[in-house]
């Protein structure tokens, strides 16, 4: 039987009694439509998950009575960060969502010269919400109890200059010469740059190879924005990870 998981980002202690923000009470009742004694995990981001059980409450206050801690590791063997040109649209959504189920560990969206007009003030926070939001909702449906980091959009320039401290360094380029198989079993955490819709230009791909990215292909077919990195999360995951 499928168990509803929920994010609480305060500190679990068994037997505790939780009021839920608004948000996840309007989850739990009006998406999950679950009534007092319904069974539920939660889990703080952090790593740790607790069984639940959901009490009764009034038509604004839903609260779960926090159980006994389990005993559950989802997340990945390997560290990655994902480092992606902003594309437009929704894609990010898409790429946000999907890069969480295959246990990337944290994200860095970056303003590329391809990418969409940059934004930022009030439209910015708010996209910074929802691309949060997005994580937590994926970290939910896949059973990871640790919720990945995202970092604001950075541009690209600035982001390299200011130093990388991962050694291993993956950029993706359809015309490389290289493979994945080409490169050592990583040692430490791996780097990912992935481009916007359109690549990434012939300055940014010189300024990341003077910044230790090594280019590397997937295939012989040329991926969307929204499917290129994601192939290489589950080629690494495959390769060096924990896909079986």
């Amino acid at each position: 039987m499928h168990i509803p998981r929920l994010y609480l980002p305060t500190s679990l202690v068994t037997g505790e009694i939780l009021v839920l923000e608004e948000q996840a009470a309007h989850h739990v009742k009006q998406v999950l439509r679950l009534g007092p004694g319904a069974v539920l995990r939660v889990f703080d981001g952090e790593g740790r998950e607790h069984h639940a059980s959901l009490l009764d409450g009034g038509r604004d206050r839903v609260s779960v009575e926090v159980g006994t801690a389990t005993l559950s590791n989802t997340e990945s063997s390997l560290n990655i960060t994902l480092a992606q040109g902003i594309p437009r649209g929704d894609r990010m959504d898409f790429i946000l969502q999907k890069a969480v189920e295959l246990g990337i560990s944290s994200i860095q969206p970056l303003w590329m010269e391809r990418s969409q007009a940059r934004t930022k003030g009030d439209r910015l926070e708010k996209r910074m919400r929802h691309w949060r939001k997005v994580m937590v909702n994926a970290c939910e449906q896949c059973g990871r109890n640790i919720l990945p980091g995202i970092a604001r959009p950075a541009g690209f320039a600035n982001w390299l200059d200011a130093g990388l401290s991962t050694k291993t360094r993956i950029l993706l380029d359809p015309e490389a010469g290289r493979t994945l198989t080409d490169l050592e079993p990583p040692r430490e955490s791996i780097l990912l740059l992935a481009g916007p819709e359109g690549g990434i230009s012939d300055a940014e791909h010189t300024h990341a190879g003077n910044a230790g990215f090594t280019s590397i292909a997937l295939g012989p077919r040329v991926l969307r924005t929204e499917t290129a990195a994601l192939a290489m999360l589950a080629s690494l995951q495959a390769l060096w990870g924990d896909f079986r």
